[in-house]
């Protein structure tokens, strides 16, 4: 059986573990095919070559923050030429995108919750590659202001309104494609924490995404229980789009293992996979 993860993180965005730490966790979870999809940088990537452990495929990738109409989305782009200018064009400016929703965050957890971090705080997260709000909450859990960070976010931070800093769904998919990539529409049903669309609610939307160029779906994912993945798998092959899947592994900072595919646990081989 070939065991593969396409969609994994690293603490160059909002995972817990070290790019060196995550090559050996994949070595020892005995993954054969692996791909890094940091959200909105490529920064990993650039390190990952070095750790690839030997005997293992690595496929270069990234996760984008879109918006697409009415849809927020995230799109992943695999086998990409981490080098390509658009590609790193748009990451540049993602990079100022997030910047700005940062200083809205902080502005809010001042002004709204009397919080004011810390200059070793405030250093930290602007070191960060690519900052989210998972790094603002494990501040808040650090702090013993919450749990855990999904508590943390909900409490102190689910209230405070960024504005659209997303990226819009044209200049990602075109910039995945210049760089060669293929574009694949992430956890399609939804997300970590998000309510997932049945079927009938999923066409309508699968329809409007198709238009934007999308390649192929994340059909088995960590939280899709074997009915969702069947829908997923069935309409992936009716609109000749690519089938991939991945855990969305964060390390510590998200109760996922890695190579988990889907709600039960089942061990999924690359061969129910369709991608270059």
């Amino acid at each position: 059986m070939t065991t593969a993860d396409l969609h994994v993180h690293s603490n160059c965005s909002d995972g817990s573990d070290s790019v060196k730490e995550l090559a050996q966790k994949i070595k020892d979870a005995g993954i054969n095919i692996f791909a890094l999809t940091d959200h909105d940088t490529i920064e990993g990537c650039k390190e990952m070559e070095n750790f690839v452990p030997e005997g293992i495929k690595f496929i270069k990738g990234v996760e984008l923050t879109c918006i697409a109409g009415s849809i927020k989305c995230h799109i992943l782009g695999y086998n990409c030429n981490i080098n390509n200018k658009n590609l790193n064009d748009l990451i540049e400016k993602g990079k100022k995108l997030r910047r700005e929703k940062l200083e809205k965050r902080i502005a809010y957890l001042k002004n709204v919750w009397n919080i004011v971090l810390t200059k070793n705080e405030l250093e930290w997260l602007y070191s960060r590659k690519s900052v989210v709000k998972t790094h603002l909450a494990n501040i808040l859990v650090n702090r013993g202001l919450a749990d855990n960070n999904i508590d943390a976010m909900k409490k102190y931070l689910d209230g405070c309104k960024t504005g659209n800093t997303r990226f819009d769904i044209n200049e990602a998919v075109q910039a995945i494609k210049s760089a060669g990539g293929v574009v694949v529409w992430a956890h399609p049903l939804g997300g970590e924490g998000e309510v997932h669309l049945s079927r009938q609610e999923f066409i309508p939307r699968l329809k409007e995404m198709l238009k934007y160029g999308i390649e192929g779906l994340e059909c088995y994912y960590s939280r899709y229980s074997a009915d969702e993945i069947g829908i997923l798998t069935k309409l992936a092959a009716e609109n000749n789009l690519y089938i991939t899947g991945g855990s969305d592994y964060h390390g510590s900072n998200k109760d996922i293992p890695l190579a988990r595919l889907n709600s039960d646990n089942v061990p999924i081989d690359f061969n129910q996979f369709k991608i270059d």
